[in-house]
């Protein structure tokens, strides 16, 4: 066998209360050494499914059947990974096949240092391996996949590390044994575009370097266009097309693959408001207003404070999308926090509904949160899991709406739901019950339940599918429009801000560096950091794609502001 990895009429069913739940059905993929193949398709597809049974990770409840072959990496050998015995199963795991795994903070264990968890898997194939030994093969790896000061950090633990380290680390962890095939199951997922531009890279170094195959897992149609050779599309578990990337970019198929590409973010494609309720007034008093805004977060133990927000300075006008972007530790979720009151402002003013922020009291505050609609990033994480989705969206109205009886409250519930195009029925879900953009929807339905004049959104769409991703976006514009409320859109995706800002606003280490419409910013950035994100966004065509990441490389050799 001339692949690395060939798979063979694979199918996947899961046992279930309500009986048996086919997940893949008869797949055949193959992956040659040292191709990059991506598995895309919504959340449901099967591609994950089809990623883990590569490793033999699915849980008791699945049966499989068909063939997984993998090809050891010197090709003296080749297993069937659904029918090898579990002790050769754990011969393979790491020395010809490795995972990296989609969130990097629940896949690294928080109690060990990453020095400790590397050298764990060389422990595993080589019981007699000494510390010493250990230690030095994981700063080599660190070193390698770009981890600065490696000697000393080796001792660090997950927490000490940034998103996108603890992300190098992880494919250190996949390394560090020399496989002959990577799986990466959603790397790049939810990371700053600067962050995910450098796993891309680093991606690539791992075919080039190491001389890996990869199977890249992704709903990211930009990164697939930026590190793919071919492409599989899934659906319902089958594969519905598959081609060599500027094939399918280019001249799809199938018409799932169709509307999946049309589902993509783009740049300068904005959804124009078409009958505000209440249109922009930049001469009536500002929503929010900011003047030299400055938070500081106290040192402890004899460290120095650190300064998130330095002298920052913009307004929300009543109706206005104001979209708030840069990478992670740039301040935008700091300037959305303080806002909503979570956050106490240090320095300069923060106006907000007419209340200055700077030094405001708690009972001075309360009466205006009914007024402040919240999004966060992970709706699974902000709803409680006891409650069922209807008590979930019910409570801002138990706690600023005691006026309402309980019919009352169920009646705006359900209207609540409609609104963001869920049935009534699933009110009597419990948040696990729903996919991702569906909490979603409820997390938004919640935001609206008290009709805020202010709705603050973060990074509300990170995470989700492109084609579940689209329809969110979609709702979101249709009622802004409907029903007018001012909005601060906090993303690191700068196509989808473009989508739905009126004005954009970008933020460097605490800093507002560049700030006016989509045409203006995007269009034609004037600071160099805004030409790095912009350079940095992956775009879904494989020729455009290798261009910026060219114009990437020459504005990475450049100085960005202090």
């Amino acid at each position: 066998m001339s692949d690395v990895l060939q798979i063979r009429d694979l199918d996947v069913s899961f046992a279930t209360d309500a009986g048996s739940v086919k997940a893949v059905d008869k797949v055949s993929l193959s992956v040659a050494p040292g191709e990059v193949l991506a598995i895309v398709g919504e959340s449901g597809s099967g591609k994950t499914v089809t990623a883990k049974s590569i490793l033999g990770l699915l849980p008791e409840t699945a049966t499989r059947a068909g063939a997984i072959v993998l090809r050891s990496k010197d090709g003296a050998s080749e297993n069937d990974v659904v029918s090898v015995s579990k002790e050769d199963l754990r011969r393979i795991r790491g020395a010809d096949v490795s995972m990296v795994f989609q969130e990097p903070s629940t896949a690294l264990n928080p109690v060990y240092t990453v020095g400790w968890q590397i050298a764990e898997g060389l422990r595993a194939h080589d019981p007699k391996l000494s510390r010493k030994a250990g230690r030095a093969r994981a700063v080599e790896i660190l070193t390698k996949v770009g981890i600065p000061d490696p000697e000393s950090r080796v001792d660090y633990y997950p927490h000490q590390f940034s998103g996108g380290q603890k992300q190098r680390v992880v494919i250190a962890m996949a390394l560090v044994l020399d496989p002959g095939l990577i799986v990466a199951d959603e790397p790049t997922t939810a990371l700053d575009v600067t962050v995910q531009a450098e796993i891309l890279d680093l991606l690539r170094r791992c075919r080039d370097e190491f001389g890996a195959s990869i199977v890249l897992i992704t709903h990211n149609m930009g990164v697939v266009a930026d590190l793919a050779d071919r492409v599989a599309v899934m659906y319902q578990g089958k594969v519905v097309e598959e081609a060599d990337a500027l094939t399918l970019f280019t001249n799809p198929q199938n018409e799932y693959t169709k509307k999946l590409l049309a589902a993509v973010p783009r740049i300068g494609s904005r959804i124009e408001a078409t009958e505000r309720k209440a249109p922009i007034d930049r001469a009536a008093m500002p929503v929010v207003r900011a003047r030299d805004l400055r938070i500081e977060y106290p040192g402890r133990l004899g460290r120095p404070g650190f300064v998130a927000v330095d002298g920052v300075s913009f307004d929300i006008a009543p109706g206005e999308v104001v979209g708030l972007v840069g990478e992670s530790g740039s301040g935008k979720t700091t300037i959305g926090r303080a806002i909503a009151g979570l956050t106490p402002v240090t320095g300069g003013s923060l106006t907000v509904l007419g209340t200055e922020m700077n030094g405001v009291r708690e009972r001075k505050f309360r009466p205006l949160r009914s007024s402040i609609g919240f999004v966060f990033q992970d709706p699974a994480s902000s709803f409680n899991p006891l409650l069922t989705i209807a008590e979930c969206v019910a409570e801002p109205l138990r706690v600023h709406r005691r006026d309402l009886d309980q019919r009352a409250v169920s009646t705006r519930v359900g209207e609540l739901l409609e609104a963001v195009q869920l049935p009534k029925a699933y009110g009597a879900r419990y948040p696990h019950e729903l996919s991702g953009g569906q909490r979603q929807r409820a997390s938004l339905a919640r935001a609206l339940a008290l009709d805020p004049t202010l709705l603050i959104a973060d990074e509300p769409t990170s995470a989700l599918d492109v084609s579940v991703q689209a329809r969110v976006l979609e709702l979101f514009a249709e009622l802004q429009e409907e029903l007018g409320f001012a909005a601060l859109f906090i993303s690191h995706d700068l196509a989808v801000v473009d989508i739905l800002s009126d004005r954009i606003a970008v933020l460097y280490r605490g800093r507002l560096i560049e700030e006016g419409t989509g045409a203006e910013v995007l269009g034609a950035p004037k600071d160099p950091y805004t030409q790095r994100l912009l350079a940095s966004l992956p775009v879904p065509d494989p020729i455009a794609q290798a261009e910026r990441r060219r114009v990437l490389a020459d504005l990475r050799s450049s100085d960005l502001p202090a």
